[in-house]
């Protein structure tokens, strides 16, 4: 298996910038029960408005990652470009029999998200504030520091603890947010899908970032992609579909299984230091439709 993916800086430090983005390009891979082997890099550079050094500190940071997640940065190629973008070009296997797609989900499976949302906003945040807000004492330190440590978290142990919970559904949740990525993974696996909403994990300090209108653009757009097919129930409204619609970046995995192995799952991700849980289930009804509560 192939896959590509590379951004602009969505934080100041060009190293963890490196780091998020290797992990990010990687997690196609694990959403199908892979591994990663190698893989080459992807970057353009402004070399006229910044310092070499600063690629330098990006490449190490996406070689870092590489390294813990265990395969081979075996190259690249670079460009000239307006804006800085890095990312990587991640070639994987999978053993068949343990495939994972989006398009196995069946009715009666529970749904378990492995990474809490809200790195859009925190990404949206970074880009409108001072740098002094996520320094040391900063008003949204604790939430910057979070969300990095997230988006740097492999998807390694998810994919492991996904299928040997007998996954066969799963898909990563990122630029598309959870309910563009869910509603997808529904109408591929034709059926319907409910999400509680008090179940989903969230970063400290993500719904004060989307009050205070640190929203992505792209998160609007993944609000109207999805907004035919959503129905919500109970005080579920604009502002809790808003973040369920955040873009994510690195995120986690989305997969269904048996509702007694979600329950272990979920345990077990949570000893390792995943913030995961199980959200919802996927039911009979019309296919890539959600219901949201």
């Amino acid at each position: 298996m192939a896959t590509a993916d590379f951004f602009t800086p969505i934080v100041d430090d060009a190293r963890t910038w490196g780091r998020i983005a290797a992990a990010n390009a990687a997690s196609d891979v694990y959403a199908m029960g892979g591994t990663p082997m190698f893989a080459l890099n992807l970057a353009a550079w402004p070399r006229d408005q910044l310092p070499l050094e600063l690629l330098d500190e990006v490449l190490a940071g996406g070689a870092e990652l590489a390294a813990e997640g265990g395969w081979v940065v075996a190259g690249g190629h670079t460009v000239d470009g307006t804006e800085p973008m890095y990312g990587q070009a991640v070639v994987g296997e999978v053993d068949p029999d343990r495939l994972m797609t989006n398009a196995a989900g069946c009715a009666g499976e529970a749904l378990v998200l492995t990474k809490p949302l809200g790195t859009g906003l925190v990404a949206t945040m970074v880009k409108r504030s001072e740098p002094a807000v996520i320094g040391p004492g900063g008003e949204h330190q604790v939430v910057y520091e979070t969300a990095v440590a997230e988006m740097t978290r492999l998807n390694d142990v998810a994919a492991r603890v996904a299928r040997d919970a007998g996954a066969r559904c799963a898909t990563d949740v990122t630029g598309f947010g959870l309910l563009g990525h869910l509603a997808k993974l529904a109408g591929a696996s034709g059926v319907s899908a409910f999400v509680e909403l008090g179940a989903v994990p969230v970063l400290p300090g993500a719904w004060g970032l989307l009050d205070a209108g640190a929203v992505a653009g792209g998160t609007g757009r993944n609000l109207e992609f999805v907004r035919g097919v959503v129905a919500t129930a109970g005080d579920v409204g604009e502002r809790e579909l808003t973040l369920l619609a955040d873009a994510q970046t690195s995120g986690g995995l989305l997969f269904s299984c048996e509702p007694a192995a979600a329950d272990d799952a979920v345990a077990e991700l949570l000893a390792t230091g995943h913030a995961a849980a199980r959200v919802g289930e996927l039911v009979a009804g019309e296919p890539g439709s959600l219901t949201v509560g």
